[in-house]
């Protein structure tokens, strides 16, 4: 009796779980994530490992490095003046 007073769930059950394998599964593609290091830019410097493109030493440079070894000023200017100059 108690099966019989229990059927608008039982049927509401089946009802949903019917429905559930009726899902639009169509695939969605998801974009391959950026690989760390794989930033290089025109020169083939890696940007996220600190590297930037230095003319007169025709090689990526990592700027606080090459600012020690060289002895230029430590900044963005430094450095821009430093790499543009083809002078050694």
């Amino acid at each position: 009796m108690k099966l019989i007073k229990q059927w608008p769930l039982w049927v509401f059950t089946v009802i949903g779980l019917s429905l559930a394998g009726c899902q639009d599964k169509t695939a969605t593609v998801e974009p391959a994530p950026v690989l760390v290091g794989a930033d290089r830019d025109a020169h083939g410097c890696i940007g996220s490992a600190g590297y930037s493109w230095c003319a007169r030493e025709k090689a990526c440079v990592r700027p606080w490095e090459l600012t020690k070894d060289k002895g230029f000023e430590n900044s963005a200017e430094g450095f821009g003046k430093y790499c543009s100059s083809t002078a050694q």
